[in-house]
């Protein structure tokens, strides 16, 4: 395996009622909090007033920044940025999932930098600093809530990238299984897509003796799976949500890429797709991923063999390497179906109109992707089977 450090210093709070702890955690940070939030079912649950409660209780300034959307736009981080600046803010809370939490993180840099938060984004200029920033989880899919990354879209010139900054990282996050009840179905499913997705990213690289690493992503994929079977049709179930939340954390907060780098292709093909279209992230990724697969198996047959004996229960006997990765593919395609996940793009309606504009979008920084290294052509090939 590779040389590597690992660092993460997010205070994970996992829990029922652990919302409580934001009575010791808060003031550690000062009294002006802006609160972050999505679409209003923080509202509509009760979460909204228990957070409301606490920070009186605590005799906060609350200052609030509603509507973030489900692919974070810059247009929303700019308002907090704005907030930040002019309030003087001295700590932000963000309560939601993961696109609330992405554009915390960009609001949480923006109000250190002197220029546009667009910048951060793009790597004209790097964060030096950040608020200091906290998160209440309340749907189990990014793993943003324990890492320092975070993806933004401008919707006026539909672009969607990924950044990331060593000052990005929650100084706590508060997981109760209960606020991700009212998730919808699809929601939740989407959630389901993406944690699987992440540890794919991880599973597929380069390295050598990744024993261990390797247990760990087969185990969580198998542990998603075998509660997400369930979860779909029982969305209150304690036992399950909490299973699946948790694997969404250790989905991405690093500890199962420590010696490997994994390859990440697949989300930046997706980026450009929901940059296009603003469709969901783990539905463009249910849709392209296996495609991906089928498009990188002869990179490394003996790895997708690897996944599909392991996770997918293919038996390898008489077949070749390719046979066997092959069937395992499929398995993961009728794996999603069965919980409910798209399959195709013109399951939203898309079809080849644009598929020449999403290209040019994933290729903006040149050839990409460290498992299987991806041109324009092969793009292409990925958009047209997946269609």
């Amino acid at each position: 395996m590779q040389n590597f450090t690992y660092w993460n210093p997010t205070k994970l709070i996992f829990g029922k009622d652990q919302i409580e702890q934001l009575k010791t955690e808060i003031p550690q940070y000062g009294t002006k909090v802006l609160l972050v939030y999505g679409g209003g079912s923080i509202k509509r649950n009760g979460l909204y007033d228990q957070v409301i409660s606490i920070l009186k209780d605590l005799d906060a300034n609350v200052f609030e920044l509603p509507g973030v959307e489900p692919n974070p736009r810059i247009s929303t981080a700019r308002k907090g940025v704005e907030i930040c600046k002019r309030e003087g803010i001295d700590f932000i809370l963000a309560v939601g999932g993961g696109s609330v939490i992405d554009c915390t993180k960009l609001i949480a840099a923006g109000a250190k930098y002197d220029g546009d938060a667009w910048d951060l984004v793009v790597k004209k200029a790097f964060a030096e600093e950040a608020l200091p920033f906290g998160t209440i989880l309340t749907l189990a899919a990014t793993g943003s809530e324990m890492n320092s990354g975070s993806v933004i879209t401008n919707w006026e010139t539909q672009e969607k990238y990924g950044w990331g900054s060593p000052f990005t990282f929650p100084k706590f996050s508060i997981l109760d299984p209960t606020n991700t009840f009212t998730v919808p179905k699809d929601q939740t499913i989407y959630g389901i897509v993406d944690i699987m997705s992440h540890v794919f990213e991880q599973y597929f690289h380069i390295g050598e003796n990744t024993l261990l690493q390797d247990r760990f992503c087969e185990s969580t994929l198998l542990t998603v799976m075998e509660a997400a079977s369930k979860l779909v049709n029982d969305l209150e179930n304690y036992e399950l949500r909490e299973t699946i939340l948790y694997c969404g954390t250790i989905g991405l907060n690093g500890m199962l890429s420590m010696g490997s780098r994994g390859d990440w292709a697949t989300h930046n093909i997706e980026h450009a797709v929901s940059a296009v279209y603003d469709i969901p992230h783990g539905g463009g990724l249910a849709i392209l991923f296996p495609n991906w697969m089928k498009h990188s198996l002869n990179e490394n047959p003996s790895r997708f063999k690897q996944l599909a004996v392991r996770v997918f229960g293919i038996d390898p006997t008489g077949k070749s390497d390719e046979e066997a990765g092959l069937e395992g593919v499929e398995k993961l395609r009728e794996f999603w179906s069965s919980i409910g996940a798209p399959s195709r793009l013109a399951d939203y309606e898309i079809d080849n109109t644009k598929l020449e504009e999403m290209a040019d979008k994933a290729m903006v920084n040149g050839e990409f992707g460290n498992f299987k290294k991806l041109n324009r052509e092969d793009v292409l090939e990925i958009y047209k089977a997946s269609l």
